[in-house]
């Protein structure tokens, strides 16, 4: 008889927690926000993003490859990171140094330079230049291309080839009247009053272009950028920090979503975390669950046409690409 009710209570807990996820998961989770124009519609492609404009395409970070990727390959995002100048300019750079993108240290093969910036002290860093003295510089100096050649090496009149380093109140104005609808993803990489005050430049810049302010979704890796953003500049669209993004991974894995009170648009991942053990992120369940937040799922860096085409099937609202050529390709196979 005590069996028989150990088994009874036992059984009540079960179906007690069977209960429990069942309704945490049928009851439709709070959106994390209410307008997301990174989400397709359902059914419809993913959208091109052009890391870095495109850098297997194109110079990266130039205004050069910003145009190519928009006007000649038609991609709907251009993607980079931000950091602040000397004299207060927000230009865009991968890493927060120049030195293996463009020719400031004279004619040495890219071997050279990364040998050279092994010591930090080397470097050229954006933060100690004037946006003037960058724009100096050859920012398509190594690159190469599909044939191994530096087409750009010897360029002549770099401001007119637009081979210089970009600002994001340039690229904003090349394409506020003729692309509209183009999105933007930053990354403000700076941390500290320089991240606050590249934050403070950004939010500047956008009013003078307002109908980007709604358009453009800004990261960091800086806990404190961060709060910035979501305290000083609540209407701008956030995209989740790594351990926001991976802190709701985990809840959709588990099942808990409910209990996770982010509140970012756009969830922006690798297709795999490596822990030590390899975590796979493409995962039909959790695309549909960021999509019930309102939550747009985005995949960096995509490069390989197979990769592309298994988001493309699970329904992903953007690939972030090097090679944004090869996506449209890829994308065209699904329009037959």
């Amino acid at each position: 008889m005590k069996k028989h009710r150990v088994l009874k209570v036992l059984g009540i807990i079960v179906a007690a927690i069977v209960l429990f996820f069942v309704v945490i998961n049928v009851i439709p989770p709070k959106k994390n926000v209410s307008n997301n124009p990174f989400i397709v519609e359902k059914g419809d492609l993913p959208m091109i993003a052009a890391h870095r404009g495109g850098s297997d395409n194109n110079p990266e970070n130039t205004l050069l490859a910003f145009r190519e990727a928009v006007e000649t390959i038609g991609v709907d995002i251009i993607e980079s990171d931000l950091y602040l100048t000397k004299d207060g300019y927000l230009v865009y750079n991968h890493d927060s140094y120049i030195d293996e993108t463009c020719n400031i240290n004279g004619d040495l093969t890219l071997d050279e330079v990364e040998d050279l910036c092994d010591d930090k002290s080397n470097r050229h860093y954006i933060e100690d230049m004037t946006l003037a003295e960058l724009q100096q510089y050859n920012f398509g100096y190594y690159f190469e291309n599909e044939n191994g050649e530096r087409i750009y090496k010897d360029a002549e009149d770099i401001e007119a080839m637009g081979l210089q380093i970009a600002t994001v109140d340039q690229l904003f104005e090349m394409f506020y009247e003729s692309h509209p609808d183009l999105l933007f993803i930053v990354e403000i990489k700076n941390g500290g009053e320089r991240g606050y005050e590249a934050c403070r430049i950004l939010s500047e810049t956008l009013d003078k272009y307002p109908e980007y302010k709604d358009q453009i979704v800004i990261g960091t890796f800086n806990d404190e950028i961060e709060t910035e953003l979501k305290t000083k500049y609540p209407e701008l669209l956030r995209g989740a920090p790594t351990g926001t993004a991976a802190k709701f991974v985990l809840t959709q894995y588990v099942g808990v979503n409910i209990f996770d009170n982010s509140d970012f648009a756009c969830l922006q991942i690798p297709m795999s975390y490596d822990l030590g053990v390899e975590i796979p992120l493409v995962n039909q369940g959790l695309i549909n669950r960021a999509h019930r937040r309102n939550i747009a799922v985005q995949y960096w860096t995509i490069n390989d046409a197979d990769d592309m085409r298994t988001l493309i099937e699970m329904g992903v609202d953007c690939i972030m690409t090097d090679d944004p050529i090869l996506l449209k390709e890829v994308l065209e196979e699904y329009r037959k």
